[in-house]
């Protein structure tokens, strides 16, 4: 294993250890992730037209994904806790799926893909959570529902100028 391949949050005892970014200079970073959930069409149409009961799922996905972001690091063992400077949500509503995409933009000596992913992974969460409802089927399983095809689209890292 080389030096770049090395497990970097474990010590040589293979203990686990949060990786120590103190000697790295600050960059600009980025990170988007995207992830896609399944619906029936008749659950895209009420969110389409606002018309779940428990209120707008895409306003109610957009905070949650952004709150997400914003505490990755209390999840994530090993995450470091970042400057977040900005956040851009974005969903594509098709007959029979919702992606979002999630930007991060930070300004330190990580990068947050994590936060992007778990930016992505929450907001279609929220999405779940709030048509299951109309996805159960009549034994209260969810057969036509499903999140998947979550991972990083594209990452950045830049000098400060």
């Amino acid at each position: 294993m080389s030096d770049e391949d090395e497990l970097t949050h474990t010590t040589a005892e293979g203990e686990a250890q949060m990786v120590d970014v103190g000697d790295k200079p600050d960059t600009a970073r980025r990170a988007v992730a995207r992830g896609t959930i399944h619906l029936q069409p008749s659950t895209i149409d009420a969110i389409q037209a606002d018309s779940v009961g428990k209120g707008n799922v895409l306003a109610t996905a957009r905070v949650g994904a952004i709150q997400a972001v914003k505490h990755t690091w209390e999840t994530i063992p090993m995450c470091h806790q970042i400057p977040i400077t900005n956040v851009e949500t974005d969903f594509d509503v098709a007959r029979e799926t919702i992606t979002l995409t999630v930007a991060v933009e930070t300004t330190g000596k990580t990068g947050c893909e994590m936060e992007a992913l778990q930016g992505t992974t929450t907001g279609l969460d929220v999405i779940w959570d709030m048509v299951k409802a109309a996805e159960k089927d009549a034994d209260g399983q969810y057969p036509d529902t499903a999140i998947g095809d979550v991972r990083v689209v594209e990452k950045e890292k830049r000098a400060l100028d």
